[in-house]
């Protein structure tokens, strides 16, 4: 495709839970990141989010709070297929959207969030707009996709890593978290400030074996989850590893390594249609 090509009008919209999201117009509008952001980069690779998303739960489901807030309060476990949509969803419309359509993508999350609390089976009160839950979210989210960037698409520097921490700030402070770390160091604060807290629980095995067997992407991907999970489980710190009592199988998890590596390069070298459209709303080339 030429570049004038790739700039022509072309009427498409992306389809998404919660309304129509047109990822080119209006011309020039940068979102929330815009194209030189490390978020537009990191988050076109699909395999980074897929790995990066199961690992980020994984950490979320080991805070007691956060788990009671997700397991009692959403579909995951009724309708895992739709919920993992509405997550990917919600990634690609605050990094790629426009900004209105990103705003109304974190006011509908927002709006949802502020009908979610009540006590874990422990007795420990919780809502979902705690400071600290919303941020350890956060963090755990960002946390994910980069560190599965870094390790099964492209080696990132610190300074990198510090600018998408940074930049995602913006988004943190959007959904209401009062003070979104800002670097590698700050993420790393906030690891060692919730380890204490993380603890092992059925409803982690449940979940990974929810996501081991359903895929978006029909058979081809519920075919990869098995490996998603592994490479997830061996995204996580050996130490928060051991303390939720999560092991990998060194077979699978080496083939996992080969084949999701050679996937994430290859997805590199096709960006999706979201991607295409966002670059294109900014009349911007893809990235080589």
């Amino acid at each position: 495709m030429s570049a004038l090509e790739d700039f022509a009008p072309r009427p498409r919209l992306n389809v998404l839970g919660g309304g129509k999201v047109d990822y080119r117009q209006p011309a020039g509008d940068p979102g929330l990141f815009g194209p030189d952001s490390m978020a537009w980069r990191v988050h076109a690779n699909p395999v980074a989010l897929a790995i990066g998303g199961v690992a980020a739960v994984i950490l979320e489901l080991a805070e007691p709070r956060v788990r009671s807030g997700v397991w009692d309060h959403s579909t995951f476990r009724t309708d895992p297929l739709a919920r993992m949509q509405r997550t990917g969803e919600a990634t690609l419309i605050t990094t790629y959207g426009p900004t209105r359509a990103a705003e109304a993508r974190v006011a509908m999350v927002t709006r949802m969030h502020e009908r979610v609390g009540g006590r874990t089976p422990e007795g420990q009160a919780y809502t979902a707009l705690d400071p600290e839950l919303m941020t350890w979210v956060h963090v755990t989210a960002s946390w994910g996709f980069l560190t599965a960037y870094d390790r099964y698409v492209a080696p990132l520097g610190l300074a990198d890593r510090d600018r998408y921490f940074a930049e995602g700030g913006r988004l943190g402070r959007l959904f209401g978290v009062p003070e979104p770390p800002d670097s590698a160091a700050g993420v790393e604060a906030w690891f060692d400030r919730m380890r204490p807290k993380l603890v092992p629980h059925p409803i982690v095995g449940e979940f990974l074996d929810i996501v081991s067997t359903t895929s978006p992407l029909g058979l081809a991907g519920r075919a990869l989850q098995p490996l998603v999970v592994q490479a997830a489980i061996d995204l996580l710190p050996a130490d928060i590893q051991r303390r939720l009592g999560l092991r990998t199988r060194p077979l699978r998890l080496a083939v996992a390594k080969t084949v999701l590596r050679t996937l994430a390069r290859t997805a590199g070298r096709a960006p999706s249609d979201v991607v295409r459209d966002a670059h294109a709303r900014m009349r911007r080339p893809l990235p080589v």
